[in-house]
């Protein structure tokens, strides 16, 4: 079984790449041919899709569940 330090660690590198690549993506999308307007759908979607990353990640991680 993997330590919670070791998990912790895990979990923060793993989100934080996983962000990175969201918001590059909406950015790309953005900046090219679709606009802000155009993005904004995509916009949306990726602040949802990262908020569930991040509370996963402290749900996995910090928060105390029946182990």
């Amino acid at each position: 079984m993997i330590d919670r330090k070791t998990k912790i660690i895990t979990a923060a590198i793993g989100t934080f790449f996983l962000l990175l690549f969201v918001l590059g993506l909406a950015e790309s999308i953005t900046a090219g041919f679709a606009g802000f307007k155009g993005g904004l759908p995509f916009w949306i979607v990726a602040l949802i899709v990262m908020a569930m990353a991040v509370y996963d990640a402290y749900d996995e991680t910090v928060r105390k569940t029946k182990d």
